[in-house]
């Protein structure tokens, strides 16, 4: 049997929660088309009668812009040296770019293995053209890396990429048992389920100034009560996200709490508020509070 941890390392918008998210067969991860989705480092594991694999998805690595961009860039690299395994993964319909070369430069020069991960191939028609794109990427690396080519949207060669981190991994017992699929509490996900219909319903500057904390979370058989603060940074983006009448936070309260019905398979009641909390991107306490910064 093998088991071991597998960081899954990118620029933004690469795939990542998608590719998590299709290997686990169920939503553990928001994955929208917008950067900065994933913000902190999440572990999905994945149980066969081969063993265990614990998968860590990590914010998309780009330059920081303030310190939650710091604390974005921290996830990805903490996530490096604790993995038994790391996916490298990139977007295989384009050439490697600027940050391709500064992940592989700065991030991953390891003596860990490395698998590079090349997804979104179904978007290229030409042969010829992913070969040229694989080629910008294999120069990336000195040695001759391991490379599989994926689709993380329709699960094209999944399994074979499977198959290759077992192959890699370490011989060891299960990590979790075997009914474990995150570590992550149902306070998490709401947060995350939040966050990801604000992302999906609004635009430009609001999804990253956005920070949502569950403040009450009631639990019974019948029905779970939740009661959350949508925090952003401006007086005008809090107009934003209430909308005309309220319409904008009603559609984002109903959208989420239709999806945490599903997850937890009963009724939910869902409370929401918006309150801003000016810069809080850049302050640290704020940050900690909000779940975005290492206790010291």
């Amino acid at each position: 049997m093998k088991s071991g941890f597998v960081s899954i390392i990118g620029r933004p918008n690469v795939g990542k929660s998608t590719l998590l998210n299709k290997i686990l067969g169920q939503k553990i991860v928001i994955a929208t088309d917008k950067a900065q989705t994933t913000r902190k480092r999440i572990k999905g594991i994945y149980t066969t009668k081969e063993g265990q694999i614990v998968f860590v998805d990590t914010p998309g690595v780009h330059k920081p812009l303030n310190k939650l961009g710091e604390f974005l860039l921290d996830e990805a690299k903490i996530a490096v040296p604790d993995a038994d395994v790391i996916l490298f993964l990139v977007d295989g319909s384009e050439p490697a770019g600027k940050g391709d070369k500064w992940i592989a430069q700065n991030l991953l020069q390891t003596n860990i293995p490395i698998i590079i991960v090349m997804n979104k191939t179904d978007k290229i028609g030409k042969k010829e053209k992913i070969e040229a794109n694989l080629l910008t990427y294999k120069t990336l690396f000195e040695t001759n890396l391991p490379i599989v080519k994926i689709s993380a949207k329709t699960g094209k060669n999944i399994n074979d990429l499977i198959r290759r981190i077992f192959r890699t991994l370490p011989k060891g017992e299960l990590l979790y048992p075997e009914d474990v699929v995150t570590e992550e509490t149902m306070r998490d996900v709401t947060e995350e389920v939040i966050r990801e219909k604000i992302l999906l319903n609004t635009s430009d500057e609001i999804p990253h100034s956005v920070a949502v904390k569950v403040t009450k979370y009631q639990e019974s058989d019948e029905i779970d009560r939740i009661y959350a603060t949508i925090y952003c940074e401006q007086k005008s983006q809090k107009g934003i996200l209430i909308g005309k009448g309220g319409n904008l936070l009603k559609k984002i309260g109903t959208e989420a709490r239709l999806e945490l019905e599903k997850i937890t398979e009963k009724k939910v009641f869902l409370g929401l508020e918006v309150k801003v909390e000016k810069d809080w991107r850049k302050k640290d306490n704020i940050l900690q509070s909000f779940g975005y910064k290492e206790e010291n």
